[in-house]
């Protein structure tokens, strides 16, 4: 059973994390924490003419337009990793079950990669957002760092009402704060006004970018419940609905599967890979297949 927010203290969640989560997650990993990501941590090293199996995020198009064809940049590893978390905590991210909102997936993805990435002396910072630019956590790390970091995010305030989030104003405080080429979590649920993809485009091309979407089921259909009052997380708008109407259901689901291609064509415009995480799935599991994934597709 989950634990409320407010009962939850740094401690008793990477107490947790570590006994219920990372010790199960590093089964999978075999130690390999880099085969999270690939490009972060990378020092440039050299360059070559593209070749079509290239990430096109690589190429140089500097060198490209002086040779007149395509050039890629080539990095070597680094030995430490920086890591940010741009995180959303608008107040559609407190959306979910009583005792496991999104914000608590969010809460606990940031755990345990945080302490993956800082065991093996990487550093991890943070961005978060709320209404806007709410607070920065250095890079460093640390057990210690990491603890700094949740009780941080653990005090920031929960939003009952705020203007419509913009995406773009988190994503655009990360290009101004994050100097050295880092790995980079933005952890949403990407409910926003449009445009954001623009920026995050910016961004995968300075940083190796994974975008962490945060979901509860119920954001794509309604159950049977007769009549309820349904309310806008973001603006409090309320709305009188009878959810026993079928086909006012089937337009709900509707609707949400527009959402859900139109925010696939926005992830696949801004060149990023995309790690759902739903308030009813496994971490671990989510985690582990993502990073399977990303190891098939490397060769």
């Amino acid at each position: 059973m989950n634990t409320p927010i407010s009962a939850r203290t740094p401690e008793r969640i990477l107490h947790r994390l570590d006994w219920q989560v990372i010790r199960r997650l590093d089964g999978y990993l075999q130690g390999d924490y880099r085969s999270l990501f690939r490009g972060s941590g990378m020092d440039f090293a050299d360059l070559r003419e593209y070749q079509p199996q290239d990430d096109i995020r690589y190429i140089d198009w500097n060198v490209s337009a002086r040779m007149d064809t395509p050039y890629v940049r080539e990095y070597m590893e680094d030995r430490e990793i920086i890591a940010w978390f741009l995180l959303d905590l608008s107040p559609s991210v407190d959306f979910g079950a009583l005792d496991n909102p999104k914000r608590n997936v969010l809460i606990d993805f940031v755990g345990t990669l945080s302490r993956l990435l800082t065991r093996h002396g990487n550093r991890v910072g943070a961005v978060m957002f709320g209404s806007g630019l709410q607070h920065t956590v250095p890079a460093k790390s640390g057990r210690l760092h990491v603890l700094r970091l949740l009780n941080d995010l653990l005090k920031q305030p929960r939003l009952t009402r705020t203007p419509l989030t913009d995406l773009s104003t988190l994503i655009k405080g990360a290009l101004h704060t994050i100097r050295k080429r880092s790995l980079v979590f933005v952890v949403s649920d990407f409910i926003s006004v449009p445009g954001w993809e623009r920026t995050l485009s910016l961004l995968s091309q300075r940083h190796e970018v994974i975008a962490i979407r945060l979901l509860d089921p119920r954001e794509l259909t309604l159950p049977d419940v007769g009549h309820v009052i349904l309310e806008d997380a973001e603006t409090g708008e309320q709305v009188y609905v009878d959810t026993s109407d079928k086909k006012f259901r089937q337009r709900f689901a509707e609707a949400a599967q527009k959402r859900e291609a139109a925010l696939n064509e926005a992830f696949k415009h801004a060149g990023v890979d995309v790690l759902t995480l739903s308030t009813e799935a496994d971490l671990i599991h989510a985690i582990a297949s993502f990073v399977m994934l990303r190891r098939q597709r490397r060769k």
